[in-house]
């Protein structure tokens, strides 16, 4: 498998960035609500190594999409602080996403960023390009975690406003929400991709609304 370089750069700038600040994101929020687990557990950083995953970082890496350690919380503790703790802590991580996509694409609508282009293709600006992928990558790492499937952050959102007898039915599902995750991601695809069809066009949308 070839990897283009700029392609490297710009899940680097993930591994390094976004990751980081997204479990990061959650770990500070979930402190604030009075939640001893994130910080027992070295997660109230920025630091990469305590955030990154081997095996969804070389996924990352290679692929495009990935994912990095969860930060483990306890819900007791959240919900003695606040009835909205745990829907808070689970809503940090995307909206982490969505202000890095904002912060890199401003650059890229303004036209603030320099012009350095490769030299066998003068008509790839290699920052912008960079700049670019950081911005989509963001906004599928976004949308993506709102799905409202268990272990992703939208599961938890979801069920904080879900009224009783509907979140008593959304639990019974729960235990199968990796299994159908991943059929989603690996054989949707190659049959109905309908995380395609859902998330591509409000990628889309908001990279349009953002870049220009």
């Amino acid at each position: 498998m070839t990897l283009n370089p700029l392609d490297l750069i710009s899940r680097l700038l993930i591994l390094m960035i976004a990751f980081p600040i997204h479990e990061f994101s959650h770990a500070w929020v979930a402190d604030r609500f009075g939640d001893p687990l994130p910080r027992r557990d070295g997660r109230l950083t920025l630091s990469p190594a305590a955030h990154l995953d081997v095996m969804g970082s070389i996924i990352l890496l290679l692929s495009g999409f990935g994912w990095a350690r969860p930060v483990m919380i306890s819900p007791s503790a959240l919900r003695r602080s606040s009835p909205w703790a745990p829907m808070l802590v689970a809503l940090a991580g995307p909206l982490s996403n969505l202000l890095l996509a904002i912060i890199f694409a401003l650059p890229l609508r303004m036209g603030w960023l320099p012009v350095v282009t490769l030299p066998n293709d003068p008509s790839i600006n290699i920052i912008q390009r960079i700049f670019d992928d950081f911005v989509w990558i963001n906004l599928v790492l976004l949308f993506f975690n709102l799905i409202p499937l268990a272990p992703l952050d939208g599961e938890k959102i979801l069920e904080h406003f879900l009224p009783g007898p509907l979140a008593e039915k959304y639990e019974e599902i729960r235990p199968y929400g990796p299994l159908i995750l991943m059929a989603l991601l690996f054989i949707g695809p190659m049959t109905v991709d309908i995380l395609g069809w859902t998330l591509g066009p409000l990628v889309n949308m908001v990279y349009g609304i953002l870049v220009g």
